[in-house]
């Protein structure tokens, strides 16, 4: 029987405080730690990366792309939505109103 890869590198992510907290929270709740949740929403990124490209609009992005985001708005919901606002005026490059998946790759 082959085991999985040892666990061995770090990925630094920079956020608010109250995001990591209510990000957290929302993570006990569901019964995963942190580093779980993340590896989760590394693994569907690659594994969409493999999908043929498509144009997403906002109602439709990955939940995963904005899970910090999200789990902010847990902290502070009126922030949350300036937030989400904000973020979405700076992946849309072309400032079309849509996604796409170009854009949100290269942030």
């Amino acid at each position: 029987m082959s085991r999985p890869p040892k666990k061995s590198e770090f990925l630094e992510v920079r956020i608010p405080h109250p995001t990591k907290t209510a990000f957290m929270e929302r993570c006990r709740r569901d019964g995963r730690s942190a580093s779980e949740a993340v590896r989760a929403f590394i693994e569907a990124e690659l594994a969409a990366s493999a999908r043929p490209r498509r144009r997403f609009r906002p109602a439709h992005l990955i939940a995963g792309a904005l899970a910090l985001a999200t789990a902010g708005a847990a902290a502070a919901p009126s922030l949350a939505d300036s937030f989400r606002a904000a973020e979405f005026r700076a992946l849309d490059a072309d400032r079309d109103g849509v996604l796409s998946l170009p854009e949100y790759l290269d942030r």
